[in-house]
Formats: structure tokens, C-alpha cells, sequence
């Protein structure tokens, strides 16, 4: 059954952020808007979706995260793979977003998604509830990466994976607009996402101007 579920940012939590005002656009979203944007042939992500979702290794029964859902574009993908007996948890910072997202699944029959609308520093997931958590083109969203890599590091189970998919920051490469606007570039991501207790797993090579690296969980 669909739900939503509403988080409070716990009092424990005291990293500064490092991108005050990065999701503001996010805070009254125009949902028709960002439609157009995330779900549009000519964007990376949306063009080798079925490739993204495949290369996750998504199966029946698992309960995967979807963090930083947007539009519920990979939400939608991920709910038909996992079905009857999995869960996809759509987990986004903008309410208006939730609400859509469940509304769309509901008008499409997929009836195991659930929402969650998160603080900027967690994911609101209970601990040890998630076999994938995935990230796409998000990362550089967190504006409190260490905060939000702990609370996905509790979030999974043993053995539980973590995919970060982001765009490619090269000088002299990337356009004007990445380099502008994404914090890091691929080496300096993968510090960090170790330093939260995860292994790198694997690099794959589904898109060009988007990387897409696999995590394993590691410690407790």
C-alpha cells in the first residue's frame, strides 16, 4: 500500500553544510516542470534508464531506496522489477514531489511504493531495512554529505549495496555548467562515500557524461 511518511531532522546532527541553498529550486517545485526535465529524451539518465536500472542487479523481493527521486522516474523502473514482493522506498527533501510520485504509481497499479520525505541530512529509512540504496545525479545535492552517507550506511542491510550515479567533473572537459555547479568530480566522491564505511565495488560503463559506481556496506 502506498504511504507517506514524514521525517524530522534528529537534534544530534551538527555537520555545517557545504551548499547552503543548493535545493531551494526544490522547496515549491512546479511537478510538470521538473517532468519535462528529469523525463526528457536528450538527458543521460533518462536515455539509458533500462541500462541504469539492469546494471543495478535489482531482482524480485529486494527493497531498494530510491534517494533524491525527483520525478519517480527510476521509483517507477525499480517498482515493476522488485514486485510482488519487494518495496521501493521514494525518498526526496520536496513533499510536492512525494505526493506525485505516489499518485503516479497509484494511477499505474504499482501499489509497493512507499514515500518518504526526508530531512537534508537523513533518509528517514529505518536501520537495516534496504538491500539498494541508489543515488542519481544527487550526490552533488547533499548539503550534508558525511550526515546523509551515515544515515544510508544504517539504512542497508549486510551485504546491502549503495549506487552512485553523478555527472563527470573534468576540467577542460565537462561543460561550463557542470563544473559549476557540481561540487566534485569522481575521485574526490569516492573518498568520501569510503570514508562513510563503504567499499568500492565497481565502475561501469553505462553512460559518458555520467558515472556510475557501485558501493558495498561495510562495518556496522
Amino acid at each position: 500500500m502506498c504511504c507517506l511518511l514524514l521525517v524530522i531532522q534528529p537534534l544530534w546532527a551538527n555537520e555545517q553544510s557545504i551548499r547552503p541553498g543548493v535545493n531551494r529550486q526544490y522547496e515549491n517545485p512546479n511537478w510538470s516542470q521538473w517532468v519535462s526535465v528529469f523525463e526528457r529524451r536528450g538527458r543521460e539518465v533518462y536515455e539509458h534508464r533500462h541500462a541504469i536500472v539492469a546494471a543495478t542487479g535489482v531482482r524480485p523481493g529486494m527493497q531498494v531506496a530510491d534517494i533524491g527521486a525527483g520525478t519517480g522516474l527510476f521509483t517507477r523502473l525499480f517498482a515493476s522489477k522488485v514486485a510482488p514482493t519487494g518495496t521501493v522506498y521514494a525518498v526526496d527533501i520536496s513533499r510536492t514531489f512525494i505526493e506525485n510520485i505516489l499518485r503516479t504509481c497509484r494511477e499505474m497499479g504499482l501499489n509497493n511504493v512507499e514515500g518518504i520525505v526526508n530531512s537534508p541530512r537523513i533518509t528517514g529509512l529505518p536501520d537495516q531495512s534496504i538491500d539498494l540504496a541508489f543515488v542519481t545525479d544527487t550526490y552533488h545535492h547533499f548539503e550534508y554529505p558525511a550526515s546523509m552517507l551515515e544515515s544510508i550506511h544504517r539504512s542497508l542491510r549486510t551485504g546491502g549495496r549503495l549506487v552512485i550515479i553523478d555527472f563527470r567533473r573534468e576540467p577542460g572537459i565537462s561543460s561550463p555548467w557542470v563544473m559549476g555547479h557540481v561540487r566534485a568530480g569522481k575521485n574526490a566522491v569516492i573518498r568520501e562515500i569510503q570514508a562513510a564505511g563503504f567499499r568500492l565495488v565497481t565502475e561501469k560503463p553505462v553512460m559518458r557524461s555520467n558515472y556510475f559506481l557501485t558501493f558495498s556496506k561495510e562495518g556496522s
